[in-house]
């Protein structure tokens, strides 16, 4: 019996992420809480705080992967972008509450911003390429491009800073070749721990779209950052 590679679909990988991220969640929401917090045994709770995060490093990586193939395959980038930065707003509120215990925190921002700011970048790296620029301008207009956008991170304290747009913008330079882009997105994860790692499981996407499931993220990112502090609050964790 002849043995079937290994693939994943866009949609696979989407699923893996959103509960690697739901784990890493579930560490920085309500265990991290539970170790300050009078009657909970610290030692417990601090042994279980590390083990989710470092999982939890596994699923920004595939979800700006999965942004840049979302880039190069919608018929609207521009309702792409929209729909990012709708979505960002929805999730704030939800986010401060989870990371703060604040309905509103201007000192931490969501990953959409993140995302929303690699696709304008994106956006205007791909309007460089269409241009017949000379050599030494294209590489100029591309470094330029890439140094606003990581400064506008940096300024507006997104959530991954200079180093998420700095990796999506690798992501997206390499797209055409699948092996640089493996090597080059590991490398610019590395500063993020394990990390990294998540190329072992994008390796074995296999192109296709799958499920269409486009609105799960959007939606289970917010829900999920609601609900976690609400249980949070529930069993008494102090913020």
């Amino acid at each position: 019996m002849e043995l079937k590679k290994p693939s994943l679909s866009g949609s696979t990988l989407k699923i893996i992420a959103l509960i690697i991220m739901l784990i890493d969640h579930i560490g920085a929401v309500i265990v991290v809480r539970t170790m300050s917090t009078p009657g909970f045994d610290h030692d417990f709770w601090n042994s279980l705080y590390w083990p989710l995060r470092y999982i939890g490093r596994l699923a920004f990586p595939i979800f700006c992967f999965l942004l840049v193939e979302g880039f190069c395959h919608t018929s609207d980038v521009k309702k792409y972008f929209f729909r990012m930065v709708l979505f960002a707003l929805i999730s704030e509120i939800p986010f401060d509450l989870a990371v703060t215990g604040n309905w509103v925190d201007f000192w931490f921002q969501n990953v959409f911003w993140e995302l929303s700011v690699g696709i304008l970048a994106m956006m205007a790296l791909e309007h460089i390429e269409k241009k017949e620029f000379t050599y030494v301008l294209q590489v100029v207009l591309r470094l330029t491009v890439i140094a606003v956008s990581a400064l506008g991170a940096e300024v507006m304290q997104l959530d991954y800073g200079m180093y998420g747009i700095i990796s999506i913008v690798a992501l997206y330079v390499f797209r055409k070749n699948k092996l640089s882009q493996l090597l080059v997105g590991a490398i610019s994860f590395c500063w993020e721990q394990v990390a990294p790692l998540a190329f072992l499981l994008i390796a074995f996407y296999n192109g296709k779209r799958g499920r269409k499931i486009k609105y799960a993220f959007y939606i289970f990112y917010p829900a999920h950052l609601l609900i976690l502090y609400i249980i949070a609050r529930v069993i008494g964790c102090q913020y």
